[in-house]
């Protein structure tokens, strides 16, 4: 198994801003230990970059299919990539 440190690169798009997702989204990538950050995108998604294990990102990107109960997730675009460890958190950006 690889346990080298991986990046997810995601758009989340539906009704996914005004609804707590980005404090939610980042509650759980504290949980899971990853790095990084999400933020809302002028044309209506929010946007993350984050950095850990495959496996914390994958239950990330299962989370970001439901997120918080208020949101409508109608598409999740997903990439992964090498990590860059260049975050020392997950945060919110504005």
């Amino acid at each position: 198994m690889n346990d080298q440190p991986e990046q997810l690169h995601a758009v989340i798009y539906g009704r996914v801003q005004g609804v707590n997702f980005r404090a939610a989204t980042q509650r759980e990538a504290e949980r899971l230990g990853l790095a990084g950050w999400v933020r809302n995108r002028e044309d209506g998604a929010v946007e993350i970059l984050a950095e850990g294990s495959r496996t914390a990102l994958e239950r990330l990107t299962a989370y970001l299919r439901r997120g918080p109960p208020s949101a409508r997730v109608t598409r999740v675009d997903t990439e992964f990539g090498a990590a860059r460890r260049e975050f020392g958190r997950f945060e919110i950006r504005w």
